[in-house]
């Protein structure tokens, strides 16, 4: 798995009111800073020879902020406002919006001591947050909130808050302009993964097109022992056990790739979805499961039957996570437990997804298109541990995109079968089920080993502007 963690740069807004005790601008900026570089993240803010404190009270200072803000623009995922005393709410969205930023914002208040409530120390963030929160509101700025309405920086509440707020930030940041690439045309029989371009466009998402038969006809230009093929093959090599599967077959499989990765290069894209039942395995001899699985190990997602919902709705996943995701089926109940069931595929999950992983044939179409034709897929048993789960989709009736996201896990109970295949627990599975099927979703749902679904959901619905079901609710 390739390790794509990078560092969060954050805007930090310091609120400060001069009826209020000041000095708390003064240590709640230096509190912030410190949690910050302690998370290994970095901060762009006013210097207390910028402006009082380093804090923001006068359209001024204000305007230094945005200024700065400004300076830093493409570095900055997201701002953070944190209120160590009640805080001037004009100043605050002042500079929020004179930046001109459209990122994801955190409002943040520290909690006063209830032993220790006099003039000298007392700071009414409480009150305060309520005024910075319907300013935003006034001035059209999309913004956050913590676990609790109060909470200290160093607190173990923030540390989570300022986790998942990182992870929506990735998330927004990493579908503005978003390209992805479709290959192949939609399998005839999977009417269930079409969508609207058009939609995907209006939030910033494009799609760039490849026919597979100019995907066949690089490869036929391609020789042997062409660089790019050479160390395609040696990486599927060092990637999945290859026993038993043929020379001929590991050759094309690495051409594929090869010719993949090279256009998706070319043409900018970061994602893919990839056509597969039955036209790469009846006029090109394999199945690209194992190509598939690479790219989505290396946390640059491949979805099959040219889902480019479904591979959108795993890059969510994964960049809130950082870790890869995987495309499954909705595929089968688990004996009478109502809150189980079997998620399935081929299969072209990351090698992250397995217990143990090996290459093999596909065996539903190998009875249609001979087993020699069918090598190269991942096969295993998925490993336990906590997941989250996500799709979001087209909806052409009503003009929008929408989406349902929630907590599960795949368990360690006995399953006998083949392909790469799971068993999940969901929360009020069988309310979930009514909701996908009333709702006409997909049987495709994206997943990941990582608790961000409220992550996913907070992006989705509050800076995406995409409807969003929260499965199996909030307590908020």
């Amino acid at each position: 798995m390739a390790e794509q963690a990078r560092t969060m740069t954050f805007g930090i807004v310091v609120g400060n009111r001069g009826f209020f005790p000041d000095h708390l601008a003064k240590t709640g900026r230096e509190e912030i800073l410190a949690v910050l570089e302690q998370a290994g993240a970095k901060a762009i803010v006013l210097s207390p020879e910028e402006s009082k404190y380093g804090a923001v009270e006068t359209y001024d200072e204000s305007l230094r902020c945005a200024e700065l803000f400004k300076k830093h623009a493409d570095e900055i995922d997201g701002i953070i406002v944190t209120l160590p005393n009640f805080g001037e709410e004009r100043g605050i969205v002042d500079a929020i919006r004179l930046s001109g930023l459209k990122v994801p914002v955190l409002v943040q208040a520290t909690p006063d001591r209830s032993d220790n409530m006099t003039i000298a120390v007392r700071r009414d963030s409480f009150c305060g947050k309520m005024s910075a929160c319907n300013n935003m509101m006034q001035y059209g700025i999309k913004y956050s909130l913590t676990t609790l309405h109060t909470e200290a920086v160093t607190s173990p509440e923030f540390k989570a808050d300022l986790e998942r707020f990182s992870a929506v930030c990735r998330i927004v940041k990493g579908l503005k302009n978003l390209k992805i690439g479709a290959i192949g045309a939609r399998p005839a029989a999977f009417n269930t993964v079409r969508y609207s371009e058009r939609l995907f466009e209006q939030s910033g998402i494009s799609v760039d097109t490849l026919d597979l038969s100019e995907v066949f006809g690089r490869i036929n230009r391609m020789k042997d022992n062409d660089d790019a093929a050479q160390a395609k093959l040696a990486a599927i090599k060092s990637y999945v056990t290859t026993k038993g599967i043929p020379d001929e077959a590991l050759l094309k499989m690495a051409k594929l790739g090869a010719v993949i990765d090279g256009w998706m290069k070319q043409t900018h894209c970061t994602i893919s979805a990839v056509q597969c039942w039955t036209s790469m395995e009846e006029f090109f001899g394999v199945v690209p499961c194992t190509i598939m699985s690479m790219m989505s190990n290396n946390l640059i997602p491949s979805a099959c039957e040219v889902d480019v919902p479904g591979t959108l709705s795993m890059y969510m996943l994964a960049l809130a996570s950082q870790t890869p995701s995987a495309l499954l089926d909705w595929n089968n109940n688990y004996g009478s437990d109502p809150n189980k069931c079997v998620c399935f595929h081929c299969s072209n999950l990351p090698k992250h997804f397995f217990k143990d992983v090996r290459m093999d044939y596909q065996e539903i179409i190998a009875g249609t298109v001979g087993k020699l034709n069918t090598f190269g897929t991942c096969v295993g048993r998925v490993k336990a541990g906590v997941m989250s789960y996500a799709r979001y989709s087209t909806d052409d009736q009503n003009g929008i995109i929408r989406g349902y996201t929630g907590p599960g896990a795949f368990t360690d109970d006995p399953l006998e079968t083949f392909g790469g295949a799971g068993v999940a627990e969901i929360p009020h599975l069988q309310k979930l089920l009514k909701y996908i099927c009333r709702e006409g979703f997909e049987h495709h749902v994206a997943a990941n080993f990582s608790d961000v679904s409220k992550a996913v959901h907070e992006a989705a619905s509050n800076y995406l502007g995409w409807q969003s079901y929260y499965h199996p609710g909030l307590d908020d």
